[in-house]
């Protein structure tokens, strides 16, 4: 999907990359000789950036002002042969400030309803996840306790292998088997499912959006599980979005997670549960080149089975965000308060994060 490459092979990336891809194979064609020249045919590149200065104060403690590179992607995506489709994608590793294989998939997609994915990808698992960063509403996710903490090998992936399909355009299904080496050290298999059933307009594809900026009216419930011998974790997570103004939108998100031994957010913990609600408005109004959005969220999470003592945090969000072309150009002002009952010190954070796509 760049991470979303993937969505449905977005048109504006093949409307955009296409003519310098043309050129490119054409020029590459030249310079080799006649019996080995390459047909790039209707392959998509593309690129995301995001980028922030995060300003961070514990209550006990030093602050910290940083600029940082969050992400930084590559995308490639193309036919090839009938029904069989490759994607690769990228992204850089602030921690490790390395490249690393985002998703590296072989995709069978005969229709709708029957649609194999091999390799590296998002297994089924939250909204939160299969939207990921470039396209979630808010800009400090997976900071709550409570989204997308199924284990991973690199944000969020795993390596397996998984079947989707989406019946009547309202009921999606996807069930898999992933590596548990890679991520948690068990060698046994996770199996993993995710049903969602859209009420309202259909959601295409495989990868999601916790926010489509008034394109759609939605209704959707999901529900997701993962299991690896005997340890579970399940979300069930619920998303309403409304047109509202003649141009504007109205977004209420919200999720249940229960992570009982298996991911969750800190692994001194054996068990984790929490949830949280957000919601946001689009004004319908455009000034200057883009629209107005705010955003507030709240969530509590519990970390219990541990030889430590259990803890609670509470976070609080606030996004006062300018969406200028949805999720290709967009920028996010941030504030967020976190606080523990035991165990960790509170902080608050608030910056500026700019997010490009093309």
């Amino acid at each position: 999907m760049l991470r979303r490459c993937v969505r449905n092979e977005r048109a504006f990336l093949a409307r955009r990359c296409a003519p310098g891809l043309l050129l490119l194979s054409g020029l590459f064609a030249l310079s080799l000789p006649s019996s080995a020249q390459v047909d790039l045919g209707p392959v998509t590149v593309g690129a995301g950036l995001r980028t922030s200065y995060d300003h961070v104060s514990p209550d006990s403690g030093t602050s910290t002002d940083q600029f940082q590179l969050n992400d930084i992607r590559l995308y490639v995506n193309g036919p090839v042969y009938q029904d069989i489709k490759f994607m690769f994608n990228t992204d850089y590793d602030s921690v490790t400030n390395k490249i690393g294989v985002l998703d590296a998939v072989a995709r069978i997609e005969v229709n709708p309803e029957f649609n194999i994915w091999f390799g590296r990808f998002l297994p089924p698992s939250d909204r939160a996840n299969l939207n990921g960063p470039f396209y979630a509403n808010e800009w400090l996710e997976y900071t709550d306790g409570i989204q997308d903490g199924y284990p991973s090998v690199f944000q969020g992936r795993d390596n397996g292998v998984a079947y989707w399909g989406t019946f009547a355009k309202k009921v999606k299904v996807s069930a898999g088997a992933f590596d548990g080496g890679s991520v948690d050290g068990n060698p046994k298999l996770i199996g993993a499912a995710r049903v969602q059933i859209d009420f309202w307009d259909p959601e295409d594809g495989y990868y999601l959006n916790s926010t489509y900026y008034g394109d759609k009216n939605l209704l959707a419930l999901g529900g997701a599980t993962q299991v690896q011998s005997g340890h579970t974790a399940t979300t069930i997570d619920f998303l309403l979005e409304k047109k509202v103004l003649n141009g504007g939108a109205f977004t209420i998100e919200s999720e249940y997670s229960d992570y009982n031994g298996l991911g969750g957010y800190y692994a001194a913990y054996d068990k984790s549960q929490g949830v949280y609600g957000l919601a946001s408005f689009l004004f319908p109004k455009k000034i200057g080149v883009g629209k107005f959005e705010i955003l507030g969220k709240y969530a509590k999470a519990e970390f219990t089975r541990a030889a430590t003592p259990n803890y609670d945090q509470k976070t609080t969000e606030f996004n006062l965000n300018y969406v200028i072309k949805q999720f290709n150009a967009r920028v996010q002002a941030f504030g967020e308060r976190v606080v523990f009952n035991r165990e960790r010190s509170d902080f608050w954070q608030a910056g500026l994060g700019l997010q490009i796509q093309m």
